[in-house]
């Protein structure tokens, strides 16, 4: 909070604020604005003209300045919104470029893109290396190509063994059969 009576100021819109205070109160005042003020011990003579538009400049200039931040602020969202796209086509041009002028670096180089660059073959050595390493990660990662597995196959001993039913003996008509009693076991505390 700033005090009006405080020389010290928070912000500049605080400062903007109170700029626009003295204005009111010096046109309330002082009335005939060609009058001249001194102060400062005598250091600072100026009329009430000029001192009211000394502090019009801090009132305009805060205000050219919030305007323009607001202004800033909205280019900077229109260009986030838009850059997404306009880099994809950028991306799409660079390969469209590069497709048409292969690997000529002069030509490249008009656009700012960078000729590829020309492989450089594997010595002997490196290529050994580069073979013991895939072994050693197939190894460890337990991976096999595709020759490989199919050489694997499940070892699954299964023998079907079918029993004939046996055929249903014949029963007796006049003996009815009796249903077997129904058991029932207690629960287990």
């Amino acid at each position: 909070m700033t005090n009006n009576n405080s020389n010290t100021v928070k912000s500049k819109k605080t400062v903007a604020t109170r700029a626009g205070n003295i204005i009111t109160g010096l046109k309330a005042n002082y009335p005939n604005t060609k009058q001249e003020l001194t102060f400062g011990g005598g250091a600072i003579k100026i009329t009430v003209d000029d001192a009211i538009a000394n502090m019009q400049a801090i009132v305009d200039n805060r205000s050219a300045a919030t305007a323009a931040k607001a202004a800033a602020k909205a280019k900077v969202a229109e260009e986030d919104a838009k850059m997404p796209t306009l880099l994809a086509f950028m991306r799409a041009l660079v390969a469209f470029i590069k497709l048409s002028f292969g690997a000529d670096p002069t030509a490249l180089a008009t656009f700012d893109v960078a000729a590829p660059k020309a492989r450089t073959p594997m010595t002997a050595e490196e290529k050994a290396v580069a073979v013991a390493r895939r072994e050693a990660t197939r190894k460890a990662r337990g991976t096999t190509g595709p020759k490989e597995k199919a050489k694997v196959h499940g070892n699954v001993n299964a023998t079907l063994v079918v029993t004939p039913a046996a055929p249903a003996a014949p029963a007796a008509a006049s003996e009815p059969t009796a249903a077997p009693a129904p058991t029932a076991t207690p629960p287990k505390a």
